[in-house]
């Protein structure tokens, strides 16, 4: 089997593990770049199980789903509850089917919005398209969309057409302190936006579990998008890593992708040390590049192979953050925006 350095990476396993006390993880296999399997989760009670994350649509997630229920004894009948912790198609693909076939709740954030009325693909408001009135042809610093590819497109169409894909349909939307009944104990739900507008952990203070969605992730630092999260999603992120890192009794997170681990504070602050580091990279490279675009900066950021739209996303949420902090300027020239950072200015990012 080839090694992985990140656990992200690693393919889907046959392992289904108790993960804490009524809680089970197993893995549904995916391909997406970075990524091998999401984490889904059963939360078992005496009505049957919760599940979270149920993984991307299709036959192959349908048929490995199946097949780990029957390994836990839960008949998809006895499905009471689906849970998607933020709308990107590897955590809500086969969230819709599964309720409708188990005849289940489906439960999200309140901010959940994947699909407009009539269509089949992504909202584009959340898929990095920008907002209505938008003065500039694609994205509001220049270049292309961060939208799925075409090809995943398509495949949502046909499965949908198929009957193999069910846009999801929130039957309960949770509020930031809301509770929610699981594995029979109370969980409160925290909205953590940054990585999505909508983004859903939930908290198990009893046994101090968290559900961490892609908000916390063990080895990869989770992307933070320049569009659709809000003004300024790095702000809103750091905040919200902070949050959950303040919390009572946390003694194992349960990330969607990658193995539970414990040291919850030591991982928000590795993540807050690359933010950091990313946006010192932003104020020593502006000297040299001048008044540059968010392409020519994520350059600076990311390595080659990843150039492209998720890099310049993530480039403007960071370029944003500094200039609603005061520490760069911006300004429109050809259709794009420009950025001009002030070198050595703060010593970190803003809270």
């Amino acid at each position: 089997m080839p090694q992985h350095s990140k656990q992200e990476q690693e393919p889907a396993t046959e392992e289904v593990t108790e993960v804490g006390p009524g809680v089970v993880r197993f893995q549904l296999p995916i391909q997406m770049p970075g990524l091998g399997h999401v984490n889904t989760y059963a939360l078992l009670d005496e009505r049957g199980a919760a599940i979270v994350d149920p993984g991307m649509p299709g036959p192959l997630t349908w048929r490995t789903l199946g097949r780990r229920l029957r390994q836990l004894g839960v008949p998809m009948r006895h499905v009471h509850t689906v849970i998607v912790t933020h709308s990107h198609p590897d955590h809500f693909g086969s969230a819709g089917r599964l309720a409708r076939e188990a005849g289940a709740e489906l439960v999200t954030q309140s901010a959940f919005r994947t699909f407009r009325p009539g269509r089949d693909g992504p909202d584009q408001r959340d898929a990095g398209a920008g907002p209505v009135g938008n003065p500039f042809a694609t994205v509001p610093w220049g270049g292309r969309p961060p939208r799925p590819p075409r090809s995943r497109m398509m495949m949502f169409r046909v499965l949908r057409l198929a009957g193999q894909f069910v846009v999801p349909q929130p039957t309960t939307r949770l509020d930031d302190g809301d509770t929610i009944k699981l594995a029979g104990r109370e969980w409160t739900a925290l909205h953590t936006p940054g990585h999505t507008l909508d983004h859903l952990c939930l908290h198990d203070p009893e046994e101090g579990l968290l559900l961490s969605g892609d908000h916390v992730l063990p080895t990869i630092t989770p992307h933070i998008a320049g569009m659709g999260a809000g003004p300024d999603p790095l702000s809103s992120y750091l905040s919200s890593l902070r949050r959950v890192e303040r919390l009572e009794n946390v003694q194992r997170v349960l990330p969607a992708h990658g193995h539970p681990f414990d040291d919850l504070a030591g991982r928000v602050k590795a993540i807050e040390r690359h933010h950091a580091e990313r946006l010192e990279q932003l104020r020593s490279v502006s000297g040299a590049l001048g008044a540059a675009t968010v392409e020519a900066y994520s350059r600076e950021l990311f390595r080659p192979a990843r150039w492209g739209p998720m890099a310049e996303s993530e480039t403007y949420a960071h370029l944003e953050h500094l200039r609603l902090a005061g520490e760069a300027e911006r300004h429109e020239q050809g259709g794009r925006f420009v950025y001009l950072v002030a070198p050595g200015a703060g010593a970190g990012p803003a809270t």
